[in-house]
Parts: C-alpha cells; structure tokens; sequence
C-alpha cells in the first residue's frame, strides 16, 4: 500500500494548505489543496468512474487533480479534465480515506 505524508503550508493569500505526498516507493505524487477541498474525498465511493463520476480537489505539476473510484481502487488523474488526463494512477481508496483523516488534524 502506498504511504501517506501530509504537511501544512501557509499560500500567498494566507491560507492554509495540505501538502500531500503519496508514495508507494516505485513513485511519489504530490497534491496541494486547503484541507476543506481534500475533505470533499470523503465521498470518493460516489464518484465512480462507470458513471464518468469524479472529484475535482487540488493541483500537481500545476495541472488539476480529479478523483474517481471503482470498488476498492481508487484513481488519481491529473491533467486539464478528468476525460483527457496526463498523468493517471491508482491506489487502494483506504489511501485516500486515509487521507481525509490526516487532514482533519490540519
């Protein structure tokens, strides 16, 4: 299972913001969004990618992150919309409620 590291920073605007690092050894994403947009993950079981269903929370490599899911897998894809993504991956969706726990603590 892939690792979870969150850090909190302060943006231009003062806001703060989750910094989250997923990591599975073979390869690391970072995320960045306020700790509320990461909290929306909370309802990642509704947002299944049959039903061209997906989350919108965050920014890596400056390109939007949408969240979907399909059972216990859920995926990550970065890039301009959640049809035509750069960058795709996915992780267990025990990841990404791990996730909307360690932002709670933000």
């Amino acid at each position: 299972m892939a690792d979870v590291v969150i850090d909190a920073e302060v943006d231009e605007d003062g806001r703060t913001v989750a910094c989250v690092k997923i990591n599975s050894g073979d390869w690391e994403v970072n995320v960045r969004a306020t700790p509320l947009e990461f909290a929306r993950l909370d309802s990642i079981r509704t947002a299944t990618w049959a039903s061209r269903n997906s989350i919108a929370v965050g920014r890596s490599a400056g390109a939007l992150v949408f969240w979907s899911c399909d059972g216990p897998t859920a995926s990550i894809l970065i890039g301009s919309d959640d049809e035509t993504w750069d960058v795709a991956l996915e992780v267990p969706v025990d990841v990404v409620d791990r996730i909307v726990e360690l932002v709670q603590d933000l």
